[in-house]
């Protein structure tokens, strides 16, 4: 596979990737950015190499959304699954996402496109997790939870059965999710919080 991302997220990339295959190449838009790992990085080329599928490495959801819609219609994605992460025959994961090492993605979940679910991360039966999500080392989500395009549930965050979380929020590390959150919201704690000046709205 090729890498997009030569920054942390990509050493861990890499890292995961190198053990279940090649890494044919690894790219990145900072010029000042050689080498990773000991890969040469490199810019992108206007036609990018279609015969290998493209992993991007970036773990801001937003700039991951902006560099899948630059090479949508260029590369084809591949999908990473560690080998000690257990992944029900029964749930689905989208093109473009990787499962880190102990993940658990339970029977009829639904892991979009260009997700991360990280360390040890916890997917309950009948959940769906949208595009561009990002799951922390040790979120769990119990059964039914629905998380929308482009959230960040932090690490060691909870959220409790068949709560409905929209898109593009962000939800704070150590958290109990304990009733739906709106789009673009923010959940800090036990409540929601104003994004302007911090008042809990719990």
């Amino acid at each position: 596979m090729f890498v997009f991302g030569a920054s942390g997220h990509g050493k861990v990339i890499i890292d995961m990737l190198e053990t279940l295959e090649n890494v044919h190449g690894v790219f990145d838009d900072d010029l000042q950015r050689k080498d990773l790992l000991g890969y040469p990085v490199a810019s992108l080329p206007e036609n990018p190499c279609s015969e290998q599928p493209f992993l991007i490495a970036i773990g801001d959801n937003q700039i991951r959304r902006e560099i899948y819609e630059r090479l949508a219609d260029k590369v084809q994605f591949g999908t990473l699954i560690h080998p000690t992460a257990i992944v029900s025959k029964r749930s689905m994961v989208g093109k473009g996402t990787v499962v880190m090492e102990g993940a658990i993605i339970k029977v009829d979940s639904r892991i979009g496109s260009q997700v991360i679910v990280n360390t040890n991360a916890s997917v309950d039966h009948d959940c769906a997790v949208g595009d561009f999500a990002h799951l922390a080392p040790q979120a769990t989500l119990c059964g039914g939870v629905t998380v929308g395009e482009g959230t960040i549930i932090g690490a060691n965050a909870t959220v409790i059965p068949y709560v409905k979380i929209g898109a593009w929020c962000r939800i704070g590390a150590g958290s109990v999710v304990n009733k739906d959150v709106p789009d673009g919201a923010t959940w800090i704690g036990s409540g929601l919080k104003d994004v302007k000046n911090g008042v809990g709205k719990a």
